[in-house]
Formats: structure tokens, C-alpha cells, sequence
């Protein structure tokens, strides 16, 4: 091995030796990209089909801590750009890789994060084929910055959008809400827990693929990031022009996730999520869609929350407890940050 440093240094950016010694020993031996030119040359069958699209997604990744309890941000970066591609209605194929990292990051770390995101991107069946790094001085990043750019191809017939939504069709989610927001705060060490909570941070390439066997005529799904299940029922139903009502007994959340958001003064319905979407599907397939989730592990508990209605557009409204409604509003400001 000619990677002998511990820590990351300015030369590890300088394009010589050490910048390539970095780049072979911690990252093209695991990724083992097609080459080594300045680009990656893609083919697929998928291409070849009569009305195929591609689909383009990026995203950056600045979490903080960059390990916590279910992943780190090498899964997270993967996971992430998987399930931007996939909800809509893409098979994600490829993926590139961009790190900033600060002077001083341990060497180990970075291995870490690598063969994390090497495993979860051939658990979702796709291939990080280029990617590039830069070196910054120490103080100017927290450590690691990860930016990834996916591929995929949106097969013929497949026409997935929010205005698609109609009164009648049914909401459902694939598992239990707020994790990812309530891990990061713990892992933060901002208070103490008696459970751990881990992150639901998962690519959901498969179960879309399944859902989408089960229920071709679904109108959108959204992945629940940042903003978090209320923010995207709120984009929904304004593209659509409709209103969306869900049920507050149905929502699946922990005890410890609410435990949380009642100490700290947060709604569940906007904490972040990286392994949750939902999706809306026509009434009539609601139940093979329910079914297909729960056939794959990132939807075993996936349930029906709500749906369209016919209503002031863009309006969504949760039914609560007590037989009541209370609107849902877009999330204000942001309730932590570097959550993703």
C-alpha cells in the first residue's frame, strides 16, 4: 500500500502522487469505476426501449454527525440520490461521487464512508461510475461534504406527477415517521435517551418498483425529507389543486419520536425522514399498492393515512384524536438543520 497517512493533507488535493495514492487506495478499489477517463461512458438495454426518458437527479450531503445510529453519510448520499430517482418512477442505474474533504479527516473515516456507500448501492442495483475529489483546508468544511448525481431511465408508460392527483385517491406511507430527524438530534448528544433511535434511512429503489407492478396508474410519490411528510403532502396538493385530508390514528410514529417532539416542542410531521415516502395511488389499487409495500422490508409497515378530497385547493388537513381537523401547513424555517 502506498497510502501510509492516517489523516488527510493538503497534498492528498495537490494532483500528484498522494492525491492519486488517495483516490486508488480509498475510493476506485471499492467503487471500481469503468475506466479511469474524465467521464464516465454509460450504455444500458433500458435506453434502447421505444419512449424510455432518462432521469437526472443531484444533491449535496453536509449531515452532522457524519456517523449515526443507521447510517452515515456515505448511505445517506446514496439512499438520498436512489430515491430522488425512483419516486419518479425511474430505475436508478448510475450514480457520481464528488467529496470535499477538510485537512485533518482521518484516513479511516473516509474508508468507512466509502464502503458504505458501496454497499448500499449494490443493495439498490446501481454503480458509482465517476466522481472526484478536492482538499480544503483545515476549518473550511466539517471534515466531509458529499455530492452525488443520479441516472436512471423512466421506462415507456411511466408518467408519475403531483398535478396527476385526483379527489378519491388514496395516501400511503411505507413505514414509521420522524426517525431520521429524531437519530440525528440524538446522535448530536442534545439530550439523553434512554432508547436509541435509529435512522429509516433506506433506498426505496425496490419498493417502488414493486408498487409500481401493483398499482400502474399511481399518480406521485414523494420522498419525506427535509420538511418532512407535511411538507410534501403540502407540494402535492398544490400542484394538484386539490385538497388532502389525512387521519391522525393512522400515522405511524414511535413512542420515542414523540416522546422527543413533545420535550423539544416539534411536530413529528415535519421532522425529516430518508428512508419514508408517500405515495398516491387510485382508490381501486390502494390495496395491491399497500400490499406490494408490505412485500418488501422498507415497507413492512406501511399504511393507508389519507387522502384527496374535493376541498380549498392546496389545503391539507389532519383529523385528529378528538374528531376534529387542524390545518397542516408547508414547514416554516427549519427545525434542525444538517439533517441530510
Amino acid at each position: 500500500m502506498a497510502l501510509r497517512d492516517e489523516r488527510v493533507t493538503l497534498a492528498h488535493g495537490g494532483g500528484g502522487k498522494a492525491m492519486r495514492d488517495l483516490i486508488e487506495e480509498v475510493f476506485t478499489c471499492v467503487f471500481a469505476p469503468p475506466g479511469m477517463e474524465d467521464q464516465a461512458r454509460l450504455t444500458s438495454d433500458a435506453l434502447c426501449e421505444p419512449g424510455a426518458r432518462l432521469a437526472f437527479t443531484t444533491d449535496g450531503f453536509v449531515v452532522h454527525p457524519l456517523e449515526f445510529p443507521g447510517g452515515d453519510i456515505g448511505k445517506i448520499a446514496v439512499c438520498g440520490t436512489v430515491n430522488d430517482l425512483a419516486v419518479g418512477g425511474a430505475r436508478p442505474l448510475w450514480l457520481s461521487a464528488s467529496f470535499i474533504i477538510e485537512e485533518g479527516t482521518e484516513i479511516a473515516l473516509l474508508r468507512r464512508i466509502v464502503a458504505s456507500m458501496q454497499a448500499e448501492a449494490e443493495k439498490a442495483g446501481v454503480r458509482i461510475v465517476t466522481g472526484d475529489t478536492k482538499v480544503v483546508g483545515r476549518g473550511s468544511a466539517d471534515k466531509v461534504f458529499v455530492t452525488t448525481s443520479g441516472v436512471g431511465v423512466i421506462p415507456p408508460g411511466r408518467d408519475m406527477a403531483a398535478g396527476k392527483v385526483r379527489p378519491g385517491d388514496v395516501a400511503i406511507v411505507n413505514g414509521v415517521l420522524g426517525d431520521h430527524g429524531a437519530a440525528i438530534m440524538a446522535a448530536r448528544g442534545d439530550m439523553a435517551l434512554s432508547a436509541e433511535i435509529p435512522s429509516d434511512c433506506a433506498g426505496l429503489g425496490h419498493l417502488m418498483e414493486a408498487v409500481l407492478a401493483a398499482a400502474p396508474n399511481a399518480r406521485v410519490a414523494r420522498d419525506a425529507t427535509r420538511g418532512g411528510l407535511a411538507s410534501a403532502l403540502n407540494e402535492i396538493a398544490e400542484a394538484a389543486g386539490c385538497a388532502i385530508e389525512i387521519e391522525e390514528t393512522a400515522l405511524p410514529i414511535r413512542t420515542e419520536v414523540k416522546g422527543v417532539c413533545e420535550i423539544l416542542g416539534l411536530d413529528p410531521l415535519y421532522l425529516a425522514n430518508e428512508g419514508r415516502l408517500v405515495v398516491f395511488v387510485p382508490a381501486d389499487e390502494a390495496e395491491a399498492a399497500l400490499a406490494a409495500m408490505k412485500s418488501v422490508p422498507e415497507g413492512a409497515g406501511a399504511v393507508v393515512i389519507g387522502r384527496a378530497l374535493e376541498g380549498t385547493p392546496g389545503r391539507v388537513t389532519m383529523r385528529t384524536l378528538f374528531g376534529g381537523a387542524r390545518i397542516v401547513d408547508m414547514l416554516v424555517g427549519e427545525q434542525l438543520p444538517r439533517i441530510c
